[in-house]
């Protein structure tokens, strides 16, 4: 069925595209987070693990809610590691690196996620996407303000 929510067809494609890039870089995010959860040490432990697992908990959240509004806008979502991986700005970590080293990879993951999302917020405007220019906000404000957290880690 055609979808007319008053946006036109290459408003939401343009859109869907930027969404797309959006949602990689949450997911990969996501995956770093979740790892460093997973594998830190040192004396900051505790404090670390139980930031990590809170932070990589609302990152699984907003995934569901970035791929609903690609689905809303007619198109499918990306769901592979292939597909992650070509749309990303965040590169993945295979290793393991220390606490401090852990920290500075998601300050710049996070600010990489909010430039990604600031560059997708004309495409909303000019197509009249309040929802995505929403979404868009609300995801801009955590990654903000979680990058200046973790920076005052390092200080």
């Amino acid at each position: 069925m055609k979808i007319d929510i008053g946006i036109s067809d290459e408003d939401r494609k343009s859109i869907a595209e930027g969404l797309n890039k959006v949602l990689a870089d949450t997911f990969a995010l996501y995956i770093k987070t979740h790892s460093f959860h997973w594998n830190v040490t040192g004396p900051m432990f505790n404090t670390l693990h139980t930031m990590f697992m809170t932070q990589y908990t609302e990152l699984w959240t907003a995934l569901d809610e970035i791929a609903e509004r690609i689905r809303a806008l007619g198109y499918p979502a990306p769901g592979s590691f292939s597909q992650f991986a070509q749309l990303a700005s965040i590169k993945e970590e295979a290793g393991v690196p220390k606490a401090n080293d852990m920290i500075r990879q998601l300050v710049e993951g996070h600010e990489a996620a909010a430039r990604t999302i600031r560059s997708v917020f004309p495409l909303a405007e000019q197509g009249s996407d309040e929802p995505t220019a929403d979404l868009l906000t609300q995801r801009l404000q955590i990654h903000d303000k979680t990058a200046w957290m973790l920076r005052s880690m390092l200080e």
